[in-house]
């Protein structure tokens, strides 16, 4: 394993959680390996693991990143992640606000209502 990739499983599994990265691991085929090799480096241990900017201002970058582009299926997982990461409810709120303003209010209306049913179900299994 190299050392971006060990680096990023480190960081990939502190914000995700251990339980959501090793059911990714267990379904990696040999077809998605490559892909999988990819994020675990280049987003995880490349990115997400830069200490310029905390994990709590990642997850808002990300989760408006995600809203703003229209990315909506990887959005419940990154407000899962804010458990781990420090991003406020609030905090959240504010990035989908920004998103409202500078990339529409459709696609932070469809954030928001992903980020609610997702909060609901992290609140039930408190």
């Amino acid at each position: 394993m190299s050392e971006r990739r060990e680096k990023g499983m480190k960081i990939r599994r502190k914000v995700l959680g251990d339980a959501h990265v090793d059911r990714a691991e267990a379904a990696k085929t040999a077809f998605d390996q490559p892909f999988q090799d990819m994020i675990t480096e280049g987003a995880w241990g490349t990115v997400w693991s830069r200490d310029t900017i905390s994990l709590r201002e990642r997850s808002m970058l990300t989760i408006a990143l995600l809203a703003a582009t229209k990315n909506f299926e990887e959005i419940a997982m990154h407000i899962r992640a804010t458990a781990n990461t420090g991003a406020s409810r609030d905090d959240i709120m504010e990035a989908l606000l920004h998103v409202a303003v500078y990339a529409g209010v459709p696609a932070a209306n469809r954030a928001i209502a992903i980020a609610k049913a997702t909060f609901a179900e992290m609140d039930t299994e408190s």
